[in-house]
């Protein structure tokens, strides 16, 4: 009986954890979008990796990278978060944008942890999703 109480309650501290992580990985991303619905470069420049950051090297070169290349991202209407998973030692979320015309897009978040936190190490466009399917 000992051993089953111990066996549930590591279970249970593992996916508290779990969930907490997931809660920050899905803050962060959510916090993100909101920066750039907020055409707040500077802002949603912090949520990425260093990596990101020194690829870009400022929040305009980041942000018109945004604008030009993942739309849906800049001005979504409505974002669903799906599932965390790892792959190869790497987190990713996967994410269900519908952009301002209705079109769903699928795309996968790398996140990576600092010290100061989960950021965002890259995104990519999975493909586009048919709603009514």
């Amino acid at each position: 009986m000992r051993r089953l109480l111990l066996a549930v309650s590591l279970s249970a501290g593992l996916a508290s954890g779990a969930f907490a992580q997931n809660a920050e990985i899905e803050a962060n991303i959510a916090a993100q979008i909101q920066a750039f619905k907020a055409g707040d470069f500077v802002t949603a420049f912090t949520f990425a990796s260093p990596n990101i950051q020194n690829f870009f090297g400022t929040p305009e070169n980041f942000g018109a990278m945004v604008r030009n290349g993942y739309p849906m991202v800049w001005r979504p209407a409505d974002v669903r978060f799906l599932e965390l998973r790892e792959v190869a030692g790497a987190l990713w979320q996967k994410v269900m944008i519908t952009d301002s015309n209705g079109q769903v897009h699928v795309l996968d978040y790398q996140m990576v942890q600092q010290e100061n936190g989960w950021k965002i190490n890259g995104v990519q466009l999975l493909g586009n999703s048919d709603p009514a399917a």
